[in-house]
């Protein structure tokens, strides 16, 4: 089917920016939606605004109400253009001025939840950062960037079968995020009670780990990785986009399966791992690599040590009073860590195993219905696919 912008469907007064408000007029008055009250799946993700001192004339200049689509305008790439469409609440805020409002009558041939499905999907948030004008650690679009916006106009009947069956396929992933919030709420508990809590003798972490600074000088590994805090090791093209290393890695850290690394200034927040998915790799010279000495202690009871609340804690108060809050080696190496005998640690590993292996499946089913919903999406919004609508779904 053609595409047409979707400007051209909208007038002018469908769209408006949001209102500025300085610092010292937040505190109390009316509830003001804010960048960070919305993810990047267009979900509402608090229940308790800030609020801000207006007008009786800004309040109702700036209000939104239901089905009214909120549109991040200015931030970072990533976050760039996601937007959302306002549920039913019941005291309405008013939105801030990074973010601009789109307010779709009846009168409208298209139908809000059907332009949110659009504005959320992968060719949208393309456009999005294509067209963004640089700023100073951000970015930003304006009315015409949205208003140019490729669209499919179907019948309103169609748009709103499209828009309900991708509210299905959202539901379902909500709950599946739940159901692994949960699982991972009692994982957690878990390893609390069986390795912070578990009343074991406890031993420092030089008593069984070692650095290891092996150098990259033959130039034989050319694998060249990185440590994040949310998915462990990974090649930095997939993290940053593009290859972000030097060109002689002669001088690189060479870290090989089953070895730990992590980035000493980064690891107050969760940035070390074990390599898991590859035999080998190099990793910057800042970082500190070392091995586990396996007669002593278990590499799995380690990871799930390190995964702990009580882990997490000891390493933020290691960094802090440093001037850069990094944690070198030998401070990492005098933590001390709960350390039953081999067979306590097999069987609390062995369980423990258990639950992140079903919570690592159901991870696995959110990435595949995600990617399902993708390109179901595309089909739909670009009438590649026909839907056969329902008698009763029909005006």
């Amino acid at each position: 089917m053609p595409y047409t912008k979707l400007g051209a469907l909208l007038d002018d007064s469908c769209f408006q920016n949001g209102i500025y408000k300085h610092s010292d007029e937040y505190g109390a008055g009316i509830p003001i939606l804010r960048i960070t009250d919305f993810d990047n799946h267009g979900r509402l993700t608090t229940n308790s605004f800030s609020r801000v001192s207006l007008s009786p004339y800004e309040r109702d200049q700036f209000a939104i109400r239901e089905n009214d689509i909120i549109i991040n305008r200015v931030n970072s790439l990533s976050h760039i253009g996601k937007s959302m469409l306002v549920p039913f609440m019941h005291e309405y805020p008013v939105f801030e001025s990074n973010m601009m409002r789109i307010r779709i009558s009846e009168e409208c041939p298209l139908v809000p939840e059907y332009v949110a499905a659009v504005l959320q999907a992968g060719p949208a948030r393309r456009h999005f950062r294509k067209v963004a004008k640089p700023a100073v650690a951000q970015a930003s679009i304006n009315q015409d960037d949205v208003r140019a916006v490729a669209i499919v106009l179907h019948s309103k009947p169609v748009q709103k079968y499209i828009a309900k069956v991708i509210l299905a396929w959202d539901l379902a992933l909500e709950k599946s995020e739940q159901l692994i919030a949960a699982k991972m709420g009692h994982y957690n508990y878990e390893l609390s009670r069986l390795i912070s809590r578990g009343q074991h003798p406890h031993a420092h972490v030089r008593s069984f780990a070692e650095e290891v600074s092996v150098r990259n000088h033959g130039g034989n590994e050319a694998r060249v990785l990185s440590v994040t805090n949310s998915r462990g090791f990974v090649l930095p093209e997939d993290q940053f986009e593009r290859r972000v290393a030097s060109s002689d890695l002669s001088n690189y850290k060479v870290v090989r399966r089953g070895e730990y690394a992590y980035n000493p200034s980064r690891i107050n927040v969760g940035s070390i791992a074990r390599l898991d998915g590859w035999d080998d790799g190099v990793l910057s010279p800042m970082y500190v690599v070392f091995r586990l000495n396996a007669a002593k202690i278990q590499s799995d009871y380690f990871m799930h040590w390190l995964n702990s609340h009580a882990a997490r804690q000891r390493i933020k108060n290691s960094a802090q009073g440093s001037v850069r809050e990094t944690v070198s080696f030998s401070e990492f190496a005098a933590l001390t860590i709960p350390l039953p005998d081999a067979t306590k640690q097999s069987t609390i590993t062995c369980y423990l195993n258990a639950l992140r292996a079903e919570i690592d499946l159901l991870g696995q089913s959110v990435a595949a219905i995600k990617a399902q919903k993708r390109g179901l999406m595309q089909k739909l919004l670009t009438g590649q696919w026909r839907l056969p609508i329902p008698k009763e779904a029909m005006p």
